[in-house]
């Protein structure tokens, strides 16, 4: 039966494909698709896992001392029970042969499978019965990642193409790490669905960076949606269709090659400058969050990067930092990937929605996003952070390199990022015979007091990026991951576009670059009004450039600048720009 799943629409486009099921804190376990003369070796990888697992409960219940508890002999046996399982195991070997996944991929796709099944049954003890499953799984996968560490033969790379059958997947899950998220770039899934998140989270940001179809805040659509299902993801609506009837199939595969189109059309105006009709220069900058993302931000017309995301250089490492060479042999080549156009280095922003690592995560903060985050983390870790300058200002001797200081609220703040700087620029001159790089130093703003501080920090830096995501999250108190708040996130508040317009001006008027690298850079209903305040350099992700730039080529920037004033006047600014057109 056809039903459909609401949510926040955060990814535009359509995807079709079959469900993937991914339990909370199984999203890392690894997904490939192995050859299909590997299939065999790979089902003697479950299985012997799954062996090892028995004969491990066998061990624990034998050892079990005089005295213990009936209760836990019971227990063992029930889990080596489920360990044997034929209905299990046997599930698992039809995921590997069927549709080629690899063994940790199939194990925790049938525990789902399963999983519903337990949470249907009518008996309390019965139902309760998939927390036991859930450790078995477990056990098997920890087996399977001992293996895979423990060296002898490689296990193989994902397929460069997709294969689920001759089906497409998607994702569904309750949430996804950014991070997780970024190692599904290799065109596993087409899109996903999530239970939870906001348009502006960073799970959609990551989301809009792969130009991939997501619908995140959808409540109970991993509980809704089972596994292999057909799915239509309307990134547009933000839907999800489960099961659609042939006519409906038929309606969404057409919008797809419509939009495919398109795509093509505008791919035409890639390489054109963005100049607006009265002769206005317009920078069209990219954000990315890997060094293999600047090579496809050239490819879609970016100009250079105006926001390198370096925390996804950080995250599932298990607690262990980056060391210097990693971070300067990912720096440079984003900077060999852009070929001499300029690369802005944000220094690592963890916290809020990007803890650092799952169990060095910021779940123990009350508040994570008003947390030890961003600048004020790098600050407290002062060997870190030394480290990361050093990478950098490494870096920079390949190409141009603009360093960028995220979250700022205190004029000291600076001054300490300044001396640490300092610090690193004179050992660099103790230990090499070359001159240290110049690299330009800049602030992002993206809290209220950054903004209304502007003028007493200018002097100190070269260039200023408007961040608009948390800048108008920390200025109408909304948590921008939260679903149940998300209708209040508005960036047509007047207190934000007040803000935003008072940081471009103050930032023209000394002489100084501003951007704005938010999401509102990428967004056509702010690209008139972006204008018309005065903004002459945007970064986004790649997939918007094309979409902005044409906006940018039939503006009039004059003319904007009056209807922004009017627009900013306004006690309802949105609703007057829309009468203005500009929205």
């Amino acid at each position: 039966m056809s039903f459909q799943v609401f949510g926040i629409a955060v990814s535009q486009g359509v995807a079709i494909g079959r469900a993937v099921l991914v339990g909370a804190g199984r999203v890392d376990v690894a997904h490939y698709f192995v050859e299909p003369d590997r299939v065999a070796q790979e089902v003697a990888r479950c299985e012997g896992a799954c062996a090892q697992v028995a004969e491990e409960l066998v061990a624990l219940r034998d050892e079990l001392p005089a005295d213990a508890p009936p209760e836990l002999a019971a227990l063992l046996d029930v889990h080596l029970m489920m360990a044997r399982d034929e209905a299990f195991v046997g599930g698992a070997r039809e995921w590997i042969t069927e549709r080629r996944y690899n063994a940790e991929w199939a194990l925790s796709a049938q525990m789902e499978a399963l999983g519903r099944q337990f949470d249907e049954m009518e008996d309390d003890y019965l139902r309760e019965r998939k927390v036991d499953l859930e450790q078995v799984v477990e056990r098997i996968l920890a087996v399977l990642s001992r293996q895979a560490k423990g060296g002898g033969e490689s296990l193989p790379a994902a397929l460069p193409r997709d294969f689920g059958g001759d089906d497409p997947l998607l994702l569904v899950a309750s949430d996804i790490a950014p991070a997780d998220l970024i190692g599904f770039r290799q065109g596993v899934f087409r899109g996903f669905i999530t239970d939870v998140g906001g348009r502006t989270s960073h799970t959609a940001i990551v989301a809009r960076s792969m130009n991939i179809p997501a619908v995140v805040g959808a409540r109970e659509a991993s509980r809704l949606i089972r596994q292999d299902d057909w799915v239509i993801i309307d990134g547009d609506a933000g839907i999800a269709i489960v099961d659609p009837s042939p006519v409906v199939l038929a309606e969404y595969r057409f919008r797809q090659r419509q939009a495919e189109l398109e795509q093509e059309r505008l791919s035409l105006w890639r390489h054109r400058p963005a100049v607006t009709l009265d002769g206005h220069p317009v920078e069209m900058l990219a954000n990315i969050e890997l060094p293999a993302d600047a090579e496809a931000a050239l490819a879609a017309g970016a100009e250079g990067v105006g926001l390198f995301r370096t925390e996804f250089l950080f995250m599932n490492r298990g607690g262990k930092l980056p060391t210097e060479d990693e971070q300067y042999l990912a720096y440079r080549a984003a900077l060999e990937n852009l070929q001499g156009r300029p690369l802005t280095i944000r220094t690592v922003d963890v916290g809020a929605d990007k803890p650092l690592d799952r169990s060095h995560g910021s779940d123990h903060q009350l508040n994570p996003a008003l947390g030890l985050r961003a600048i004020r983390w790098s600050l407290a870790e002062p060997v870190m952070f030394r480290q990361q300058l050093r990478a950098i200002l490494r870096a920079a001797q390949h190409g141009p390199v603009r360093l960028l200081i995220p979250m700022l609220a205190h004029q000291s703040e600076l001054m300490e990022v300044r001396s640490t700087l300092d610090r690193v620029r004179a050992q660099w001159s103790t230990h090499s015979d070359q001159p240290c790089p110049r690299v330009d130093l800049g602030i992002m703003v993206e809290v209220p007091a950054a903004a209304l501080i502007l003028d007493r920090v200018l002097p100190w830096v070269d260039f200023v990026s408007i961040g608009t995501n948390d800048l108008i999250q920390y200025t109408l108190a909304i948590d921008r991951a939260d679903e149940a708040v998300a209708h209040l996130y508005d960036p047509w508040h007047p207190a934000v576009l007040q803000l935003i317009a008072s940081v471009i001006r103050q930032a023209r008027s000394a002489g100084k670059a501003v951007s704005v690298c938010g999401e509102m850079a990428g967004d056509l209903a702010f690209t008139a009004l972006l204008l018309g305040l005065g903004l002459r350099s945007f970064s986004m992700n790649p997939p918007q450039i094309t979409l902005v730039k044409q906006r940018i080529l039939r503006a009039d920037a004059a003319k904007l600048q009056e209807m922004a004033a009017d627009v900013l006047a306004h006690e309802q600014p949105q609703e007057r720009a829309r009468q203005l057109g500009l929205a």
